[in-house]
């Protein structure tokens, strides 16, 4: 995560104007064009989310359907052991894998976009006040990110999970909370480069009030660098929230999700493998698919590559 925020420090402001969004869209598509990994990346992201939004219809079977009686069967593709187990086969409880999968992935979109959105609000407001009042508030919101960042990530998470208990809510609100503070530090920065600029000083001398000159005269600047840095703290999210639920600190079962999915088959990854296999693949593309829309978003906005 520290060298993402590093790379992302390196992108300028970009405002989105009027004039430049049509421009702005075709060099997009060009860039598209001209990049199938990426394209192939943000199609696998909007086939994602269609999945995550149509489960319900979409799911060849009930992903909390149990069937002892067939547990453990292989998909009927499997090399060496076909089996009767549909698409991605069954689980040990005779679940079907592909639907667990299906609507886990509901979970890991909702914590991941909720908890980037929760931690982001926070952190901008936070990060804009901080730099832009500077003195005592700075200071202390500095130094309570700093004493934040002090702390292992993953062990904050499990205490406090610990005391306030595994759920959903308690899941994103952890996530919000560990990281609001690197979208602070980078509209910090962005506030303290922006507020010293001419236009800003001329129009504080005609009276502009400072919500309003932080809203419309400082803040659009800061929107290139802090939506980049979305996309990369979303994948951090997504792994985070199956780092959990496979430790049994997430969203709790019988409710799918790819971490837990990964705890529950671990017994039975040398008898069944498709039951680990294919969650992991899951967690593994959808990761890796967030960065390289991250990175493609970031070359994008960075102003020294613009033609």
């Amino acid at each position: 995560m520290a060298t993402n925020n590093i790379a992302v420090a390196s992108v300028a402001a970009v405002p989105f104007r009027k004039g430049a969004s049509r421009s702005f869209w075709r060099k997009a598509q060009r860039s598209l064009l001209h990049s199938p990994v990426t394209a192939s990346a943000l199609g696998f992201l909007v086939l994602l989310v269609l999945a995550a939004l149509t489960a319900p219809w979409i799911s060849p079977a009930d992903p909390l359907a149990q069937d002892l009686l067939n547990g453990r069967e292989a998909p009927f593709w499997w090399p060496g052991a076909p089996g009767a187990g549909g698409v991605l086969g069954t689980d040990a409880l005779g679940r079907d894998v592909l639907s667990r999968i299906i609507f886990g992935s509901r979970i890991s979109l909702l914590v991941g976009v909720t908890s980037v959105l929760l931690s982001g609000i926070v952190g901008v407001a936070l990060g804009a006040v901080s730099g832009f009042y500077g003195g005592w508030i700075d200071n202390t919101i500095m130094r309570a990110g700093d004493v934040l960042l002090s702390l292992p990530f993953l062990m904050l998470a499990i205490a406090i999970i610990a005391v306030l208990g595994p759920n959903l809510l308690n899941l994103i609100l952890v996530l919000s909370i560990s990281n609001w503070i690197v979208y602070a530090r980078l509209v910090r920065g962005e506030v303290l480069s922006v507020k010293r600029q001419e236009y800003i000083e001329a129009a504080r001398t005609i009276g502009v009030r400072d919500f309003s000159l932080l809203v419309r005269h400082i803040m659009p600047n800061a929107f290139s660098p802090v939506l980049v840095i979305s996309s990369f703290s979303m994948a951090q999210m997504i792994l985070t929230e199956a780092s959990l639920s496979f430790l049994g600190l997430g969203v709790q079962p019988p409710t799918p999700t790819w971490g837990g999915m990964l705890s529950e088959a671990r017994e039975y990854f040398q008898l069944a493998p498709w039951i680990t296999v294919f969650p992991g693949l899951a967690i593994m593309f959808t990761v890796l698919a967030v960065n390289t829309v991250g990175d493609w978003m970031r070359d994008l906005l960075d102003p020294r590559l613009q033609a």
